[in-house]
């Protein structure tokens, strides 16, 4: 401390920085996935009767990725991106997409809470169609906003793969 800093009993504050982990992202934060360095542009925390599940929009150069996290028995990861494949409800069971099919897994209503780009949709209902393949490493997200219908191809990922740097 110097002397101006006792004569006016000044303390330094020293910022508390929260070590990042896939379950405390937040807007800014960078996250290295596959050599490539992406930016958590929206958040979007989905609660269906108590059980939460969150999804990170990230932002790259080649384009944007949806980080899926979710606390399962155990800590679940997926990637996931945004695909054209034509569903209008009802969603059907099974679904074929690239030459690999799937079989719906788990379906229901979610309440939504967005933030960063994602905040246009906060506290809307959603309803949500998980479809996966055979080998349980593949995925389809079907999500019904409305009218409109949007499917994400995703696959499982490792913790270990991603890299997180604090943004704020």
């Amino acid at each position: 401390m110097g002397f101006f800093d006792r004569l006016f009993n000044r303390q330094k504050e020293t910022p508390k920085v929260e070590k990042r982990t896939v379950s405390n992202l937040r807007i800014g934060d960078i996250v290295t996935y596959d050599l490539q360095d992406y930016q958590v542009v929206g958040k979007l925390r989905y609660n269906d009767s108590g059980f939460v599940w969150d999804a990170y929009q990230l932002q790259g150069e080649t384009g944007v990725l949806w980080l899926g996290v979710e606390m399962d028995d155990e800590l679940e990861l997926g990637m996931y991106r945004t695909v054209k494949l034509p569903l209008n409800e009802p969603i059907p069971k099974q679904v074929t997409h690239d030459g690999r099919k799937y079989r719906l897994e788990e379906h229901g209503t979610a309440y939504v809470k967005g933030e960063g780009r994602s905040q246009n949709v906060h506290g809307k209902e959603v309803k949500y169609f998980d479809f996966e393949d055979e080998s349980g490493e593949h995925f389809l997200s079907v999500e019904v906003w409305g009218s409109e219908v949007e499917v994400s191809y995703g696959y499982t990922i490792e913790e270990y793969e991603l890299k997180i740097l604090a943004g704020s």
